[in-house]
């Protein structure tokens, strides 16, 4: 089996668009949760705050033609992979376009736009705005099939479309790909863009936030008075590549992937179980060879909502005990779906290689029916730690656990 390493990064989010930048404002303590007025004004709908993309812009080298297959979510997912890729020295390399340069990427969903384009068309009659590019915009591999035709890779893709793990299982199926030998580069990742429908999924099942007069207290992860969580936007773009030949190129290296669990809860298509959780990090565990003791930092899924929080937190508890440090970030840039997963990743691998661990934002007392665990609290803590690990869950039931080696 081959290794596989983590050889460039770039991301798109809401604390802004440079992997370093954004990663210190994670020292800053400071949420970029903001209230809309879009949203306050649709009647019936409680959830008001969302964290949106802060410093993004299209290159002017998307052009038009480029442009016209991609909506917002495929724009932010092809930029941030054009950054990891040049940050990994292998924009524009022939390996790319060789056949043994592969894509894994995914969202919860395409563009929304276009969605209402359809829409119309049946409430109207009449086909109006939708074009040849309507559907591209909305399909489910749309970000994938998008960032391969943009670098003209011709080896595998492997879209994903399982909601909040999308991003988390692409780089997984990635990593699996470069271990099996089948292709030695994976471009990995995932994105989502915001919409007032996202919002609308959560609020209807009372999954939202709705502390609108004080945004900068909101989610709150794990706490004893979270009441939901807030819908974010962003993409993040991971390129794995086979050590030897990362090596051989001279490569920077930000960490090897160890470990990769993923299975399925097979009880509720919303309720998460804290058992199958916690089989889902023992599997990752086990493709490591290594004991739970011997992770250092656990980055939590953390979304915010009672059950998720709870079953999460207790399905940690069970395999590690209480003595791992553990936090999410998503206190800092809310629930960004089907890029929490890589974006989370990033940042995991981004603390271990500093020896400082962002807190969880907004948590100050710990709610008693979680799991006990360290939760890293108030401000980021100083430690060094060879493996971390970044656990991501998803409707359908859907699990993963990835662990990281330092390097």
């Amino acid at each position: 089996m081959k290794r596989v390493v983590v050889s460039g990064i770039g991301l798109v989010s809401a604390l802004g668009c440079d992997k370093d930048s954004a990663f210190e404002r994670l020292h800053v303590y400071k949420n970029a949760v903001v209230v809309r007025d879009d949203l306050a004004q649709i009647k019936g709908l409680n959830a008001h705050m969302v964290a949106p993309v802060n410093g993004f812009v299209i290159p002017e080298h998307f052009t038009r033609k480029v442009l016209r297959t991609m909506g917002p979510v495929s724009v932010m997912a092809v930029w941030s992979a054009e950054q990891a890729l040049e940050d990994a020295g292998l924009l524009n390399d022939e390996i790319i376009t060789s056949g043994r340069t592969g894509v894994a990427y995914g969202s919860s969903f395409g563009s929304a736009g276009p969605v209402l384009d359809f829409y119309s068309m049946v409430k109207t009659h009449e086909v109006g705005p939708i074009n040849s590019s309507s559907y591209i915009k909305i399909m489910p591999q749309t970000t994938a099939v998008n960032i391969s035709l943009y670098f003209k890779t011709t080896g595998r893709l492997i879209p994903s479309g399982t909601a909040c793990t999308s991003g988390s299982l692409s780089v997984g199926y990635a990593y699996e790909a470069i271990k099996s030998g089948a292709q030695d580069i994976m471009i990995a990742g995932g994105a989502e863009e915001l919409d007032a429908t996202q919002v609308a999924v959560f609020d209807t099942l009372y999954a939202t936030s709705v502390k609108n007069d004080t945004p900068d207290k909101t989610p709150s992860p794990f706490d004893v008075s979270r009441d939901g969580l807030v819908i974010g936007e962003g993409a993040a773009t991971l390129i794995l590549e086979e050590y030897e030949h990362a090596v051989k190129r001279g490569a920077k290296i930000y960490a090897e992937i160890v470990g990769f669990g993923t299975n399925t809860d097979g009880t509720h298509i919303t309720q998460p179980n804290k058992d199958t959780m916690a089989e889902c990090m023992r599997l990752s565990l086990n493709v490591a060879g290594l004991k739970p003791e011997s992770i250092g930092y656990i980055d939590m899924h953390g979304t915010g909502t009672k059950h998720g929080d709870m079953a999460e937190s207790l399905a940690t508890e069970m395999v590690f005990g209480n003595k791992t440090p553990c936090s999410t970030q998503k206190g800092y840039v809310g629930h960004t779906l089907g890029a929490c997963g890589a974006l989370e990743s990033i940042w995991s691998i981004q603390m271990m290689n500093n020896n400082w661990f962002a807190p969880t934002l907004n948590l100050k007392t710990p709610d008693p029916e979680c799991g006990k665990l360290d939760y890293i609290m108030g401000t980021g803590r100083e430690f060094s730690t060879d493996y971390v690990m970044n656990n991501n869950f998803a409707f359908g039931g859907i699990n993963t656990s990835l662990i990281f080696k330092k390097m």
